[in-house]
């Protein structure tokens, strides 16, 4: 019996590989990250349920870690993939931690004593951490990483460690290795839209003007802030909200012609989140069209009109910053076409997904093609929707296209079942 390849461990990937484990096949969990889990482990809820994100991925993530059939590498990228299915060489590079997986126990000692901040990327930027640090607290495994970029060597987090995990050196850790396998899963995920690109928007140009997924940080209890949503600017609550469609998607002017299927849903949820907590907050979103096609997603889409949220159907031409920088938008409702002026306090460009970053390289190792959008191209959407035209190569999740959690969850499991196949008859 063969083995399995999984590139990438966000929850497409760890559901594939938790399939295929599950049937009694080894399976090698590879992710570039320090942690599994993906951009799912920095979401608070997920629609239409408002279930909370953590507590649906981290028994995945435990389970991925504890399966006796998974080999878990994290820091860890693809270099180059020869042979043929059933008969597959993977050879990996592995980045340095800088602290033994086999003696931290995660416990934080080193953290505190760390006097470096710098720019948190699991908090999207609006929250810092420091040189030697965990990404979030539910991190697997759950080991903390030494950024030896931005370390200044004070030696604190050396006599902090009681255990002596922190290394000066980690020149333990194999840098280069190989992989037999039978067949190959990629799942390597997306990354957002960069709302700079769109410069009429403002954005890093107006402080109130933020992202999707750093108002996901704002709002989750576990973020910089608490949960409490502020601005940027002075730091204080917002009293009004305006979210912005479709940034970075269905937008032909910067090659974005698709739909990223997920930000009608993710803006309705985190305003109806917004409304249920804070009930005197003015919330108006900006659309073209809302596209609600799930199981349920029209009913919360009517909910959150029900809570008074209000739609505008009509995008802004620019974003402007006033006197006593007042944020103002101009926008026609193309419904009424009346000519609106808004001024928000804060204001979220719903940013859409594109590949993940090094999806070129991962397509040139694989020697697979990538679509007109850049995503891994289908061997045939309707018969082979997890298909690549190399035998034995498959690709779920976001990698494949924007899609929800439901829908990679999906997918990731059609991947490993085509794995599997290969596998057992190795």
């Amino acid at each position: 019996m063969g083995e399995v390849a999984v590139i990438g461990a966000g929850v497409a990937g760890i559901q594939a590989a938790l399939d295929i484990a599950n049937h009694g096949v080894k399976v090698h969990l590879i992710e570039r990250e320090p942690s599994i889990g993906g951009h799912m482990a920095q979401l608070d809820k997920t629609f239409p349920t408002n279930d909370c994100s953590m507590c649906i991925l981290s028994p995945k993530m435990v389970d991925a870690q504890r399966n006796q059939n998974i080999t878990l590498y994290t820091l860890t990228e693809v270099k180059e993939v020869t042979g043929e299915v059933g008969n597959f060489t993977v050879k990996l590079i592995r980045h340095p931690r800088y602290v033994s997986e086999l003696k931290c126990n995660g416990c934080g000692d080193c953290t505190e004593v760390c006097p470096v901040e710098v720019y948190n990327k699991y908090d999207a930027g609006v929250g810092v951490r420091k040189a030697i640090y965990k990404p979030h607290p539910q991190v697997v495994p759950n080991v903390t990483i030494r950024d030896s970029e931005h370390c200044i060597e004070c030696g604190l987090c050396y006599d902090a460690c009681g255990l002596q995990a922190v290394l000066h050196n980690d020149e333990d850790s194999e840098r280069e290795f190989e992989l037999s396998v039978a067949s190959i899963v990629v799942a390597t995920g997306f990354e957002t839209f960069d709302a700079q690109r769109k410069k009429a928007l403002r954005y890093l140009k107006i402080p109130d003007v933020i992202t999707s997924l750093e108002f996901e940080r704002l709002i989750c209890a576990s973020g910089p802030t608490g949960g409490i949503p502020r601005r940027l600017s002075d730091g204080e609550k917002p009293k009004s909200i305006v979210f912005v469609q479709c940034v970075g998607s269905r937008d032909i002017t910067i090659n974005r012609p698709y739909c990223s299927c997920v930000c009608c849903m993710y803006a309705i949820k985190n305003a109806i989140l917004l409304r249920e907590k804070y009930r005197d907050l003015d919330i108006t979103m900006l659309y073209m069209d809302i596209r609600a096609y799930g199981k349920g997603y029209e009913e919360y889409y009517q909910r959150a009109q029900d809570l008074g949220i209000k739609f505008i159907r009509g995008m802004p031409g620019e974003i402007l910053e006033g006197e006593n920088r007042q944020t103002e938008i101009v926008v026609e409702n193309t419904e009424t076409r009346e000519l609106l002026k808004l001024y928000p306090e804060l204001v979220v460009l719903s940013v859409g997904m594109e590949p993940a970053a090094g999806s070129d390289e991962i397509a040139a190792a694989l020697k697979i093609p990538k679509d007109e959008s850049g995503f891994f191209a289908q061997e045939n959407m309707k018969t082979n929707p997890v298909g690549t035209i190399k035998p034995g190569i498959y690709i779920a999740g976001a990698a494949v296209s924007p899609k929800d959690i439901p829908d990679s969850v999906m997918q990731g499991g059609a991947a490993a079942m085509k794995a599997f196949s290969d596998a057992i008859r190795v």
